[in-house]
């Protein structure tokens, strides 16, 4: 069983919760891939830069990320959860009163422009305004914290506080994860300091992340694995300027998301595998084509890598103590998949070996 609860031990009001919350999070889902990726490539183009795609082998477990930060490239970080959090979290979690998405705030840390109109209630996913509202609002620094309205006793959600920091160490979340995992009973340091900087490396690599990677990616790791103490859905984004990938961590494991680049060949085979036409799969699935000519062109589509963890990573069926060895994975390529277009909708993802082919 999950730190959350399954939708089969819900009541009916929570089950409908969770329904709500998952078509919430399928239309977040879309935006963040665009706005991660798609709008990410045309940045690079508009100051005419090649765009520095993913090298396939960057995608594998343990692998090494180039340690360059690219500008153009959009960082942000989300998390949106199911529940209202708990003001007891508030130690360790920054959502205070002066960081919420009043008019007054947002002013005053001159977060949004005076010259539009404020509405109040653009903060709220049900608005037709709340992408515009999201969209001005991730670039700022920290994360976006999207919950369930407390008040209303409904199942609204919205945009409650922005400037969001996770105040955890890293070392209290690598010791939260060992205890959960049966590799320590109590502290990180009960058995030396080099089995605790063991453990604090199999965090990253639990989460699909190089050892201390960048900023928004390690605040992501370290806010995902915080959030299993509130018994609910949270799903964590991460948009990473050195990764170029979008990066979700929910109940569902970690996934990664990144352009690729499909040559002529490659487009038609998928095609025929797939029954669908090269026009049809051109007009569903390419972002964008590179190339000065037809016979070389090239296209660019959005590729998802999905990771399950190892049983090394999962608690032990008979509860007792073990010992953590550096050298067994913990994460491992569950599912390969090119993405449609966001917003399109009759069309399925496709399965594609990219990575180990």
């Amino acid at each position: 069983m999950g730190f959350w609860n399954y939708r089969e031990e819900l009541s009916n009001a929570n089950r409908l919760r969770r329904s709500y919350y998952e078509l919430l999070r399928d239309e977040l889902d879309h935006f963040l891939l665009q706005y991660a990726l798609t709008n990410s490539y045309k940045n690079f183009r508009a100051n005419n830069i090649q765009y520095p795609f993913v090298e396939r082998r960057e995608l594998k477990p343990r692998a090494r990320i180039p340690d360059l930060e690219y500008k153009h490239q959009n960082a942000f970080l989300v998390i949106f959860t199911e529940d209202t959090i708990p003001d007891v979290h508030k130690k360790y979690i920054r959502f205070l009163e002066v960081n919420k998405t009043t008019k007054k705030n947002l002013l005053l840390s001159k977060t949004l422009s005076l010259e539009k109109e404020f509405d109040r209630t653009q903060k709220f996913l049900e608005s037709a305004h709340f992408f515009n509202f999201i969209g001005d609002l991730l670039p700022v620094d920290y994360a976006l914290l999207i919950q369930r309205e407390p008040i209303s006793g409904k199942n609204r959600y919205s945009i409650s506080h922005y400037h969001v920091r996770i105040d955890w160490p890293i070392a209290n979340a690598a010791e939260d994860l060992a205890r959960r995992l049966r590799y320590i009973s109590k502290d990180i340091y009960e058995k030396g300091d080099k089995y605790a900087e063991d453990i604090q490396k199999k965090l990253f690599e639990y989460y699909g992340m190089p050892v201390m990677a960048g900023g928004r990616r390690t605040a992501a790791i370290v806010a995902a694995q915080y959030f299993r103490q509130i018994p609910c859905i949270t799903t964590v984004y991460a948009g990473s300027s050195e990764s170029r990938a979008l990066l979700r961590i929910s109940e569902r494991g970690v996934s990664k998301a990144v352009l690729v680049k499909l040559s002529k060949r490659e487009i038609i085979k998928i095609s025929e595998e797939n029954n669908i036409s090269p026009q049809t799969f051109t007009k569903n699935y390419v972002i964008a084509a590179e190339g000065k000519n037809r016979k070389d062109a090239q296209a660019v589509c959005i590729f998802l890598a999905t990771y399950w963890n190892t049983e090394h990573a999962r608690p032990p069926d008979d509860r007792k103590l073990r010992e953590i060895k550096p050298d067994p994975y913990w994460i491992t390529v569950d599912g390969q998949h090119l993405l449609p277009k966001p917003g399109i909708w009759r069309y399925p993802p496709i399965p594609l070996n990219l990575i180990y082919a």
